[in-house]
C-alpha cells in the first residue's frame, strides 16, 4: 500500500469509526475554527452558487454542512467504489483531497493537485487525438471550451455548441465564426423533450440555469434525438443538468462510445453518481479526474470518461 492509498483508507476508517451525529459535530467545529475571512468567503460562495446547500452563520443555516455530511457517511462505499476505479494516482490522490476537503477543510490537498499544464477537459496524456471528430459541447458559454479543443487538436470533422443564454450565445457565434462546420443550436439539454426556463443568476451567465418555471422558455432536447451522427466526444458543463443530460446521451454512448469530458462539482453526488451511470450504459470506460478549481472548496472538478 503506497502513501495515498494508506491516506485515503485511513479517512475512510476514520469516518466508519464515527456516527453520522460525530462526523457532523467534528465538521461544525471545525467550520467554526476558520479564520473570520475564509467562514465569510464560503458563506458568499454558496450564497452566490446554492448548488450545495446555504451556509449562515447568522441564520444559524448550516443545510450546506449536512449535505456533505449525508455524502461522507450515506455513501462512503459509492465514493471507495470511485476511488478503486481510477486509473492513475493523480485521480486518486484529487479524490483524496477533495474527502479532505469536505471532511477536514484541508486547504493545502487541493493546492498541490490543481492542473497547472494541460487546460481544462484536455488532458493531453489521457484524451488522445481523434480523426474525424464530432465534438459536442454542452455548455459552451461563449466558445471557450470549443477553443480550447481546435488549439489541442487542430482538426476536426463538426462541432455542435449549446448553450441557453440568448446573448452568451451571440457572444459564442461571434467567438468562433473563423471556423467551419460549428453548428449552434440554443436549446437546454436534458433526458427528454419539452420546455425549460432560464433561470439568471447574478454572479453572470456562465452560472445561468434551465429551470422547471420562469419567464423565458427554453426548448429542452436529447443528444440521442437532437444528433443522428456518431459523436466522438461530449463535454459538459451545465450548472448541475449533468445527470439528466447523460440520460439523454445514452444511446449515443452505448453505439458510440464517445470521450465524455464532464463538470462533476455542482452538487455532493455528481463525483460517484455520473461515473456509475456510464458504467451503467457501457462498462468499457476508464475514468480519470483533473481538477482546475481553487484552493478553498473542491469546484471546477473534471471527470474524464475514457472508453477502452
Amino acid at each position: 500500500m503506497n502513501i495515498i492509498d494508506k491516506k485515503f483508507y485511513d479517512l475512510v476508517n476514520n469516518l466508519n469509526s464515527k456516527n453520522i451525529e460525530e462526523v457532523y459535530l467534528e465538521i461544525f467545529n471545525k467550520f467554526n475554527k476558520l479564520n473570520v475571512k475564509n467562514q465569510n468567503t464560503l458563506q458568499d460562495y454558496f450564497k452566490k452558487f446554492p448548488y450545495w446547500g446555504s451556509l449562515s452563520i447568522k441564520d444559524n443555516n448550516y443545510e450546506e454542512i449536512h449535505n456533505r455530511v449525508n455524502v461522507l457517511k450515506n455513501h462512503l462505499s459509492d465514493l471507495i467504489w470511485l476511488y478503486e476505479h481510477l486509473e492513475d494516482y493523480r485521480s486518486r490522490y484529487l479524490l483524496l483531497a477533495i474527502l479532505s476537503n469536505w471532511y477536514q477543510y484541508d486547504f493545502e490537498m487541493l493546492s498541490k493537485i490543481m492542473e497547472r499544464v494541460y487546460p481544462d477537459y484536455f488532458d493531453l496524456d489521457i484524451v488522445p487525438y481523434v480523426k474525424d471528430a464530432v465534438f459536442v459541447d454542452l455548455g459552451s458559454y461563449t466558445g471557450d471550451t470549443v477553443l480550447s479543443y481546435i488549439d489541442c487538436y487542430e482538426d476536426y470533422k463538426k462541432i455542435y455548441c449549446y448553450e441557453i443564454t440568448e446573448n452568451t450565445f451571440e457572444k459564442l457565434k461571434e467567438n468562433t465564426k473563423m471556423y467551419p462546420n460549428i453548428e449552434y443550436r440554443l436549446k437546454a439539454v436534458g433526458n427528454k423533450k419539452g420546455t425549460l426556463y432560464l433561470e439568471e443568476n447574478r454572479e453572470g451567465s456562465s452560472a445561468n440555469r434551465a429551470v422547471d418555471k420562469g419567464n423565458i422558455s427554453i426548448e429542452e432536447v436529447t443528444i440521442d434525438e437532437d444528433i443522428t451522427e456518431k459523436i466522438t466526444h461530449i463535454k459538459m458543463d451545465i450548472e448541475g443538468s449533468e445527470q439528466k443530460a447523460l440520460k439523454g446521451c445514452r444511446n449515443h454512448i452505448i453505439n458510440d462510445h464517445p470521450i465524455l469530458l464532464l463538470s462533476v462539482y455542482h452538487n455532493y453526488e455528481d463525483i460517484w453518481k455520473i461515473p456509475k451511470m456510464i458504467i451503467d450504459m457501457h462498462k468499457d470506460y476508464k475514468f480519470y479526474l483533473r481538477y482546475h478549481g481553487n484552493t478553498l472548496f473542491p469546484t471546477e472538478i473534471t471527470l474524464i470518461a475514457i472508453p477502452s
